[in-house]
């Protein structure tokens, strides 16, 4: 059994996964995964438009075991951040996600090209 690798996964991430993306496969084994609830409801917003109710659940109740808390500091950190990239347009959702992943040292990962040359992300499309 190797090491097991962290990666904070984002939406997309998640959502990139669930739909069979090749270039994810590498993500399915030996890794360790984060999230927040947050990143969950875009994920079963998204599930649940394409596919219904009950798959939209079922991948929510899958991931929920790897949600983790957000803290007053993560958010203020989140809007930091935020604000310092504000051209960029970036979701709360994914700066809250950024910000715990580089308090953590894991690899925040995403395809969303708004955070591809930025320190600590692993980005795959």
């Amino acid at each position: 059994m190797g090491n097991i690798k962290v990666f904070f996964f984002d939406t997309y991430a998640l959502y990139e996964l669930i739909e069979g993306n090749p270039n994810y496969k590498p993500y399915t084994k030996n890794i360790g995964i984060i999230t927040t609830k947050l990143n969950l409801m875009e994920l079963h917003y998204g599930l649940f438009l394409k596919y219904g109710k009950e798959i939209a659940d079922n991948y929510y109740d899958k991931l929920i075991d790897y949600t983790i808390q957000i803290n007053d500091n993560i958010i203020k950190k989140a809007n930091e951040f935020r604000v310092s990239f504000k051209k960029r347009k970036l979701s709360y959702v994914d700066c809250i996600g950024y910000i715990i992943a580089r308090s953590r040292n894991v690899k925040f990962l995403t395809g969303d090209k708004e955070f591809e040359d930025l320190e600590g992300v692993e980005f795959v499309k």
